[in-house]
């Protein structure tokens, strides 16, 4: 058990709710204001997670605050070796929810674990708009439907994450690779997968004062790197928010595509072994590579 004095851990405190607050402070301003982007908004939606939240900030597994007895009442922590500490207690989280613990493991060691695969080329979100005249999002097509669907017609689609599979046309789900489901789900994740890597700020949310909060917000702002990408990819016209696109339809636009997943994969890997070494100690971590 490491212990922080209260001075250390509340300089990390501030210097994390500062970072914080600074990912989201256009996101809260547009809030404040009642306009949504269509970008952005996704990584306050789709994973439901408030900036004040983010803003919470945790030492981790295996690690003491001094002083900070308030927190003996939060959420899976529990009284430390001293006097007025608290510590994140991991057993607590794996009684309290061991499914999830079992499902959190084997998605990261099983996706760090696997090679990474680069030729889905972001096809995801085309095909959830394929043969479809209603959009999950109002922004136009660039190429129109038409020349939308030549584009999934032309190519192999080769998802393996299930959370894009299922917003998958009807017409789309017979064109992939692979059917598949919630329960396959840690059978088929891989680094190479955008979606994948933008999870880890689930899981990172998810394991809460488990994960260190720079830890965190290191996965956020992957997300937040990804996220990016994934619309540039998509095939919307985003001009309106300044978003310019990665032609996936073109030899250059591919090779763009493929470059930054790479790139991807590899933060995602190291983020994969840092969280298992934050969790369950670094006895747990294996070296993995995209």
């Amino acid at each position: 058990m490491i212990s922080l004095d209260h001075a250390t851990w509340s300089e990390r405190e501030r210097a994390h709710q500062q970072r914080a607050d600074a990912f989201t402070a256009a996101h809260r301003e547009r809030a404040s204001r009642g306009v949504k982007h269509p970008v952005w908004d996704f990584l306050f939606t789709y994973y439901s997670y408030s900036p004040s939240q983010l803003r919470r900030w945790h030492p981790g597994a295996g690690v003491e605050l001094a002083d900070a007895g308030e927190r003996v009442g939060w959420r899976w922590y529990s009284p430390g070796t001293q006097p007025d500490a608290a510590a994140p207690d991991a057993d607590a989280f794996t009684r309290e929810k061991s499914s999830l613990a079992d499902l959190i493991e084997r998605i990261l060691r099983r996706t760090a674990a696997r090679p990474g695969q680069f030729g889905c080329f972001g096809l995801h979100e085309w095909a959830m708009v394929y043969r479809d005249a209603e959009h999950r999002h109002p922004a136009p097509l660039r190429l129109g439907q038409a020349g939308t669907d030549d584009v999934v017609e032309s190519h192999d689609l080769r998802c393996t994450h299930y959370d894009a599979f299922r917003f998958f046309t009807p017409d789309a789900v017979p064109r992939n690779r692979t059917e598949l489901t919630r329960a396959d789900q840690p059978a088929f994740e891989q680094p190479g997968c955008l979606h994948a890597g933008m999870d880890l700020y689930k899981w990172a949310m998810k394991l809460g004062p488990l994960i260190p909060g720079e830890l965190l917000l290191d996965t956020f702002e992957l997300a937040r790197d990804i996220r990016l990408l994934d619309m540039e990819a998509a095939p919307y016209d985003l001009s309106a928010w300044d978003v310019v696109p990665v032609p996936i339809e073109t030899a250059d636009g591919k090779a763009e595509y493929v470059r930054r997943q790479r790139e991807f994969a590899e933060r995602g890997n190291a983020l994969r072994a840092r969280m298992l070494d934050a969790w369950l100690g670094p006895e747990s971590v294996e070296p993995v590579s995209a």
